[in-house]
């Protein structure tokens, strides 16, 4: 069976409809953000790193179909875990470095942390932002008019979740606009 490994977007159900999600845990990698060529914002891509590990959600590529996947992951390789599923990721040089002009996307993060949260609750928001590299990257707080495209309703306690958390990793204050 084709599976793959999701571990920012892809862990929120509601922005795609791939079948047989499963909670995971996979070793040997930790989250960083990223920018590519491909996107106007940093994107989560996983890195190598035998000490960590990071939660996702792995569920089923239909019928072994991966170009609808590939060109959601645009400007990600895909590349076989041991463990059975891929894992979409942004190799070591080829990348820019994250830039004044190019912020995170906080709708982007709302998105990853209502998905970590629905299926690992408070303590997998806690994992998530404890495995992910790359804090020190600007953010563009866009919540009132989302550019991510998959950009979902959270609740007053996801948004108050995602803001203390960042204050937790950033001990600067959120910008807006």
């Amino acid at each position: 069976m084709h599976r793959f490994f999701g571990y920012g977007s892809l862990v929120n159900r509601r922005t795609h409809l791939y079948p047989g999600g499963r909670r995971t845990t996979v070793r040997g990698w930790r989250r960083a953000w990223r920018h590519t060529a491909f996107h106007h914002a940093p994107f989560l891509t996983a890195v190598p790193d035998p000490e960590s590990e990071i939660d996702g959600l792995s569920a089923e590529v239909p019928g072994g179909d991966w170009k609808a996947l590939d060109a959601r992951e645009t400007g990600y390789l895909r590349q076989a875990l041991p463990e059975g599923p891929s894992i979409y990721h942004i190799p070591d040089g080829l990348h820019p470095e994250p830039e004044a002009e190019l912020p995170i996307l906080l709708s982007y993060l709302d998105v990853v942390v209502q998905g970590y949260l629905t299926e690992f609750g408070e303590a997998g928001v806690a994992r998530f932002f404890e495995t992910t590299d790359g804090w020190e990257a600007p953010i563009r707080n866009d919540r009132a008019t989302p550019v991510y495209p998959r950009a979902q309703t959270l609740t007053e306690h996801e948004t108050a979740l995602v803001d203390d958390w960042l204050s937790r990793v950033r001990p600067v204050e959120l910008p807006h606009g």
